[in-house]
């Protein structure tokens, strides 16, 4: 078998980078195109966007646990099972971006509700055994720091390909285009299947039971080891207000920018340095963690986007590009975090193992996705309810272009920096004072885990 190596590294980023064509994509400007395509009110998206999140959080725990129980094949247990399921999730990544209109009101709510909670559903089939690979490619905890690392890049290049051309490609004179958001979708599914096959042929699992083996599971083992798992409870607090943070700043600031500052170029150009921010990072990070630790490197970070945020809200400014430059410097800090957040969640997976002695990366990777999409309704209901709550007026396409009021251009700049500095500030609390894996302690749990797989293989 091949050794871990570089290959394994770009082929697991090429993953991240298929689900976050249309993840970011979703996330940045599926509400725009209901809001200002479909024309429904802003406060009826947010209910859509709620109910289908948390729906599609406990599919996440089911699906994990489904797949945890199949048995283990010659190309892996987890990596089938992306090849299996990424061409029906294609298709509706082009379809929630399709408008049909000929339907009427009503219908264009039902057409859209059904349509987000299969492409949620499908998405959720890739994602949970694309996340789960991570733990069985390799077992070392620097190399799952690097492999980390490159899914972060991998997304990284998705989002700035994602948030510089959508703005660019689907406003006409600053309104959204409904032939232009298809067009897109179309390309960016193209784009996301290439690189879901790349990330199959290119990536080896490693850590693996025999194959045609199935796990024998106990659902009461596992939720007693969760209860105790500490480092699991802390990341999934974690990973959901990050959710909460980073997914309401990609939902509002496709409002600042058209409605504050009127400047959706601009919007293009915030996209695309948070991203390169990303990028620049991606070469210290894995140094940074050997030094000093992935919970030390992390807090800082966030520490960092907390002040640059609180700042953003407190200083009057309508220069978009002063703007932007904020937003970088913010993004640098919580990209420290970012690059290493998926190898929090390999270490959760090893500390319970020690716990229940019983290996369910599956599982606690749906998990740790429970806890992501439930960020990701509250962030996508919060974004609804906060347009509603500020007056804002939905448009539907082919009508005149509704112009905003300075009340709403107000309060869509403040919601949009307050909230990311509150909900950031709860993380950096989260990771000093509760997340207990340290650097030392952390060689203490891979010491632990080499003595009970040795003392199993003996048996």
């Amino acid at each position: 078998m091949r050794k871990f190596g570089m290959i394994d590294k770009i082929g697991y980023a090429f993953g991240d980078f298929g689900n976050d064509m249309f993840f970011i994509t979703v996330s940045a400007f599926l509400m725009l195109f209901y809001t200002d395509v479909y024309g429904i009110s802003p406060a009826l998206v947010g209910t859509i966007f709620l109910v289908t999140r948390l729906y599609d959080a406990f599919f996440d725990v089911i699906w994990g646990r489904f797949i945890d129980s199949r048995p283990t094949t010659k190309q892996g247990k987890f990596r089938p099972w992306v090849l299996r399921m990424f061409v029906p999730l294609l298709v509706f990544d082009v379809l929630v971006f399709t408008y049909i209109p000929s339907l009427t009101n009503n219908m264009s709510i039902v057409y859209c509700f059904i349509t987000y909670m299969l492409w949620a559903t499908f998405y959720s089939t890739v994602n949970i055994p694309y996340g789960s690979a991570a733990s069985v490619i390799t077992q070392d905890p620097v190399e799952r720091a690097s492999l980390s690392t490159f899914r972060s890049v991998g997304a990284a290049f998705a989002g700035a390909i994602v948030s510089f051309l959508v703005p660019l490609l689907v406003f006409v004179n600053g309104k959204a285009s409904a032939s232009r958001f298809l067009y897109m979708a179309i390309a960016f599914a193209v784009v996301a299947g290439v690189a879901y096959l790349l990330f199959y042929f290119m990536t080896i699992e490693r850590v693996q039971a025999p194959v045609g083996t199935k796990q024998k599971l106990d659902l009461k083992i596992t939720a007693k080891g969760l209860i105790k798992n500490r480092p699991f409870l802390a990341i999934v607090v974690i990973f959901l207000l990050l959710l909460l943070a980073s997914l309401f700043g990609m939902g509002m600031n496709s409002y600042l920018f058209k409605d504050y500052f009127h400047n959706t170029k601009a919007l293009s150009l915030a996209s695309l340095v948070s991203m390169v921010g990303t990028l620049v990072l991606a070469p210290f990070v894995t140094p940074l963690v050997k030094r000093f630790g992935k919970k030390e490197v992390s807090a800082v970070g966030t520490l960092l986007s907390v002040i640059i945020y609180f700042i953003m809200y407190l200083m009057p400014t309508h220069n978009a590009y002063l703007f932007v430059l904020l937003m970088f410097l913010a993004n640098l800090g919580f990209g420290l975090f970012n690059l290493v957040s998926w190898a929090f969640i390999t270490d959760a997976i090893d500390y319970q193992e020690i716990l229940t002695k019983t290996r369910e990366d599956g599982t606690i990777y749906a998990f740790f996705s429970f806890a992501r999409k439930v960020g990701q309704a509250l962030a996508g209901g919060l974004t609804g309810y906060a347009l509603a709550a500020i007056g804002y007026v939905a448009q539907k396409a082919g009508e005149p272009p509704i112009a905003q009021t300075v009340q709403v251009a107000n309060g869509i700049k403040a919601i949009a920096t307050l909230i990311p500095a509150l909900v950031y500030l709860a993380v950096f609390l989260c990771l000093q004072f509760w997340y207990p894996l340290t650097k030392s302690k952390l060689a203490e749990v891979q010491q632990q885990l080499k003595e009970i797989r040795a003392a199993k293989a003996e048996e």
